[in-house]
């Protein structure tokens, strides 16, 4: 493998100064967590973007969360006989085997992959109709929630289709035979977030109201 390059000096300080830091004062954890193997509670599925630091939010450490990211957070519908499972898999490895209590899907504030969504179905992004466009297919996940967007300014179009990114993705879960019974058992639990990465807020879906609510 020829094209593959040493990892940047930089990376390499910060990974020597964790090591004799973080790493050094919880020696025993790391241990721990590598003889007893992965206990997480919950499941977090949250978008891939480098501003939504889901460990921080919740100050989670090690070994908390079993966390899947991927553009826009977004869980695909049940497809079995489909190709590429990436998040299909990463829910039934959470569910099945480690049996979390909690699966989380968390949207945010300036999603990129949200936007592009936007603009490919309002007809600015060509590019993403490609069938070559990866990002597109992908999106397309999410057109459903953009037909149903009412009329508006389009900055709140965008929030409430950050939103519904939330919405879509638990109701695909729901298609899953094994989140479903889970759920119906009442050994999994189902939750929708969104985050407002300028002024740290998180919003939590209320079914009651049908409403994304201020925790």
């Amino acid at each position: 493998m020829t094209l593959a390059k040493p990892l940047p000096e930089y990376l390499v300080r910060r990974y020597h100064g964790w090591k004799a830091t973080t790493f050094a004062e919880n020696k025993g954890w790391y241990k721990r967590l590598a003889e007893d193997g992965q206990r997480p509670r919950a499941m977090v599925i949250s978008c891939c973007d480098s501003r939504v630091h889901v460990t921080s939010i919740f100050g989670a450490d090690q070994g908390e969360f079993f966390i899947h990211r991927n553009i826009a957070n977004l869980v695909p519908p049940y497809a079995p006989d489909s190709d590429h499972h990436g998040t299909s898999a990463a829910v039934e490895y959470a569910v099945r085997t480690l049996r979390v209590n909690h699966l989380i899907v968390m949207g945010h504030s300036g999603c990129g992959g949200v936007q592009g969504c936007y603009d490919m179905c309002s007809g600015d992004a060509p590019e993403l109709e490609e069938t070559s466009s990866f990002v597109g297919r992908w999106m397309d996940i999410l057109r459903p929630g953009f037909e149903k967007l009412e009329a508006g300014d389009r900055q709140d179009r965008l929030t409430a289709l950050e939103k519904t990114s939330v919405l879509i993705s638990i109701e695909n879960l729901m298609g899953f035979p094994f989140v479903r019974e889970a759920v119906e058992d009442g050994t999994l639990t189902l939750h929708g977030v969104w985050n407002d990465i300028a002024d740290g807020s998180l919003e939590s879906y209320d079914p009651e109201t049908d409403r994304f609510v201020a925790i």
